[in-house]
């Protein structure tokens, strides 16, 4: 039986590694695609001054978690002004990067309905014109550094799009634990819980392969360890960068098995219910575990490397995420168990609940 395990993005790692993003730029310009609070932070002047005239404008204007009402205008704007621009630089979290790849992509009339319809539909998308991305998070968590999926979302029509496509992969990741230093609490925790359920996830998965099982395990036991000390040391740039790498790793992990049931579960929860990613995806973990242990001789032995002996894992499991703040189960947010198995059930219908070792036996 033959594996692969395919990533084509250049990661660079390490304290300051910002600096050599005129380096990977080269000659092209670039647009930088960021969060509103970049420029406050000083981020938006790291960049200019990096750049000089390279840099060819700023798009500032994100919202969390993006939605096709907001992308509509951003993306047309973009591909009717982008001119000379070779390159997109996404500085942020998720949603900055998410909205970088739904921009690199253009369409030949410049209308993003075109995206949105052929996502909605179904339909294979061959994107007229592409623009190159370098991605720089300023989170421990997403992994949208090394994958080629953007979450778009659909309030109105309370829908979720995942946006696919050979030339979204990033061409660089540039991941330096300094740009970690001034995410709040509440951010820090979000991302690292998103990271530890993008380990676990490529863990219970059909799609695991012994490569991205090494990813996984390394990744989940190095959030196990760091992420508590970090939320009590938050301008420790040692933990810091413990978790970018970890965060990293569990990119690089999913980034070949995608996600699985949390994440299918967090789908609705953050449509429906208005629960952050990271904690709609992460919640449930304990739970997901339960279903997940003994399906699989060899799973379970991956898992125990992960989170030690599994007679108990899911209830450790539990702990360690109630101890750093968040709740774990369904009734906590207000969801009844008739509503829970409803939800479950369908969270294991869809795409990346497919993925889910248990899901052909719940079918």
């Amino acid at each position: 039986m033959s594996l692969e395990y395919f990533n084509p993005v250049r990661s660079v790692y390490g304290v300051g590694a910002l600096s050599s993003l005129p380096g990977l730029l080269g000659s092209q310009r670039a647009v930088l695609v960021t969060f509103p609070e970049a420029r406050a932070l000083g981020l938006v002047a790291r960049v200019e001054a990096l750049l000089k005239d390279r840099l060819r404008g700023v798009i500032d204007d994100l919202q969390p978690n993006p939605d096709v009402a907001e992308l509509s205008g951003q993306h047309e704007a973009f591909w009717r002004d982008a001119g000379d621009v070779e390159t997109i630089i996404a500085l942020g979290g998720g949603s900055a990067i998410d909205t970088a790849k739904a921009l690199m992509v253009g369409t030949s009339s410049g209308r993003f309905d075109e995206i949105v319809a052929a996502l909605s539909a179904g339909r294979a998308l061959e994107p007229a014109r592409v623009k190159r991305l370098i991605a720089v998070p300023t989170t421990a968590g997403t992994g949208s550094e090394v994958t080629p999926w953007a979450t778009i979302w659909d309030r109105q029509r309370q829908v979720k799009h995942s946006l696919h496509l050979a030339e979204t992969w990033p061409s660089v990741a540039v991941v330096d634990p300094e740009l970690m230093l001034s995410l709040p609490a509440g951010v820090t925790l979000q991302s690292g819980l998103d990271a530890l359920s993008h380990a676990l996830e490529a863990i219970w998965n059909v799609n695991a392969t012994p490569l991205s099982d090494t990813f996984a395990v390394a990744a989940a036991r190095e959030i196990l360890a760091a992420l508590p000390a970090l939320m009590q040391q938050p301008a420790s740039i040692m933990l810091r960068a413990r978790m970018a790498l970890a965060a990293l790793k569990a990119g690089m992990a999913f980034s070949n098995t995608r996600t699985a049931l949390a994440h299918s579960i967090s789908y609705e929860m953050t449509l429906r219910y208005g629960l952050p990613h990271g904690i709609a995806c992460s919640f449930s973990l304990p739970m997901v575990l339960e279903r997940a242990r003994g399906r699989s001789a060899e799973r379970d032995r991956v898992l125990s490397e992960a989170l030690g002996p599994l007679n108990d894992a899911p209830q450790r499991l539990a702990s360690f995420i109630e101890q750093l703040g968040v709740k774990t189960r369904f009734a906590d947010y207000g969801i009844s168990d008739e509503q829970a198995d409803r939800m479950v059930a369908h969270a294991l219908t869809g795409a990346r609940g497919r993925n889910f070792i248990g899901a052909l036996e719940a079918a």
